[in-house]
């Protein structure tokens, strides 16, 4: 009798650690606050950079927006457009992420590629993956400069992306684990394309979530 317990209470354990190794680690993900900080990155380092500075310009002042969704502005940013501003967690993700070096970097490498890079979407030599990141798609029409060109593209949006989670763990003040960080990176990069295939031109190929190609 004690050995039939012995074995049934073995049995229950080793089910107890293998329900464990399935637990799905949730992490909070604010996708709307993260949609509207790249958005506004975009916008103001992507757009309308300061060359040899990766400062946005100087801008006549926007409108004033309520005093809860203002952006809380560093010296060297000016995030102040009215039409992007977002919630208090959006707010706060842009202005992290733009204090961080890498990141204005990364930001005034990629509005130098940008006119080339739009070519290469226009001809349909490059699409958009559904990770925000570029694919070559003819290989044929495609010269060592510009695969050369996107391989720089593609590291500086993994960078954009990476402070992104980055920025969210300062934020929300969670745990950073291996494994919660390789889940916000995913949505962190999922985001990213969701905000890039929005504001690609029409004729471009772009990645659907469930990896099909089509042409905008």
């Amino acid at each position: 009798m004690e050995m039939k317990f012995m074995k049934w209470l073995l049995a229950a354990g080793v089910c107890l650690l293998a329900a464990c190794a399935f637990i799905t680690i949730n992490v909070y993900f604010p996708e709307k606050a993260a949609k509207e900080a790249y958005k506004s990155l975009d916008e103001m380092l992507l757009k309308n950079p300061v060359p040899g500075t990766g400062n946005p310009p100087a801008r006549e002042p926007a409108p004033t927006a309520p005093q809860s969704r203002q952006f809380k502005l560093l010296p060297a940013l000016s995030l102040v457009s009215a039409a992007y501003a977002a919630d208090k967690e959006g707010d706060e993700l842009a202005v992290e992420m733009a204090s961080m070096p890498e990141v204005n970097k990364a930001y005034e490498e990629m509005s130098q590629r940008l006119p080339r890079l739009n070519g290469l979407f226009d001809s349909g030599v490059v699409g958009l993956t559904n990770q925000g990141l570029i694919s070559v798609r003819d290989k044929a029409r495609i010269t060592a400069q510009d695969e050369a060109l996107v391989s720089a593209e593609n590291q500086s949006r993994k960078i954009v992306v990476g402070a992104m989670a980055k920025a969210i763990f300062k934020i929300t003040k969670q745990e950073q684990t291996k494994k919660a960080l390789d889940q916000v990176l995913s949505k962190a990069a999922a985001t990213y394309a969701d905000n890039k295939r929005e504001a690609a031109s029409k004729g471009w190929w772009v990645q659907s979530q469930n990896g099909r190609w089509l042409q905008k």
